[in-house]
């Protein structure tokens, strides 16, 4: 038998299973069960593949053979623009769409998956072939925990303070604190709005969150979370009981109004603070600034 047959079996193995590690459905219910799995954690098989194979082609001097590699590459951009259109599609149907920004995330984040699975079989199977199948397991354990951290990335916690309030009314004016949120002057909308509807003060614990949380995409991206594990008090043609979200534009606070079904403020608070960061949303304005000086001295 081949001497490369147990380590391609075990890398294999080893990058498919990571694929399945990462590959969760939680109140989003994205990647759909059972289909949708099922399709990721066969591009999971091809991508651990293609890591494995790497590897016996480099120590045999067939380098021509890891060139396979750029199609993988080319091959998961297609994952990205599957995932983005399949999105973008189911967006229109959303009574609180995700938006684009919040799109082009989830797609990024699977096509970045699949480089992870690539780089974890790579790396184990080198292990293996190198040393021996116990080293090959540590490896492969040390890969998925740094692939989980990897793929973790910034909650909305690390940059804001989460306040509920109580939404009120001045005159027609919504208002979340002192944040102007819309207009309504139907006196059976404004019952249906107190009755229903919730409020949420995000303040940013610095002047970069300030920028980051202004992006719009990171405000629907909130909105729709919330309205996705507590659904949603309204209909298609209801634009006053749309939920929406406005800055203050003193101190950059953003006010948070939803409709939820069910009314519970402290898992609400969850929602938000477990909404991922979007990377398209990161602002880091300090930054630049803190670089001008040093290169003004």
């Amino acid at each position: 038998m081949n001497e490369y047959v147990y380590p391609i079996i075990f890398g294999i193995v080893i990058g498919t299973l990571s694929r399945m590690l990462m590959l969760r459905t939680d109140y989003r219910q994205y990647p759909t069960y059972l289909h949708g799995k099922i399709i990721h954690t066969a591009l999971g098989f091809i991508a651990a593949s293609l890591g494995t194979l790497a590897v016996p082609s480099i120590l045999e001097q067939d380098f021509t053979a890891v060139t396979f590699l750029t199609i993988a590459a080319s091959q998961f951009r297609e994952v990205r623009n599957m995932e983005r259109n399949t999105l973008e599609q189911l967006d229109s149907f959303e009574l609180v769409p995700r938006g684009h920004t919040y799109i082009e995330g989830i797609a990024i984040a699977f096509e970045s998956r699949n480089y992870l699975v690539i780089f974890t079989s790579m790396f184990s199977t080198l292990a293996y072939l190198l040393f021996n199948i116990w080293t090959g397991f540590v490896v492969a354990v040390f890969s998925m925990i740094v692939s989980r951290i990897l793929m973790a990335g910034g909650k909305l916690e690390d940059i804001v303070d989460i306040e509920y309030v109580e939404p009120r009314f001045d005159g027609a004016g919504l208002y979340v604190d002192n944040i102007y949120i819309m207009n309504i002057g139907i006196p059976e909308r404004q019952e249906e709005v107190l009755k229903y509807g919730m409020g949420f003060i995000l303040k940013p614990k610095n002047f970069d969150a300030r920028s980051t949380i202004a992006n719009l995409g990171q405000r629907q991206a909130v909105l729709h979370d919330v309205s996705t594990a507590l659904g949603v008090y309204r209909d298609s043609g209801t634009p006053a009981l749309v939920p929406l979200a406005k800055r203050d534009l003193d101190d950059g606070r953003m006010g948070i109004f939803v409709l939820p079904q069910d009314k519970d403020i402290e898992k609400a608070i969850r929602v938000i603070s477990n909404v991922p960061i979007l990377e398209n949303a990161i602002r880091m304005p300090t930054e630049k600034n803190r670089k001008d000086k040093e290169e003004d001295n």
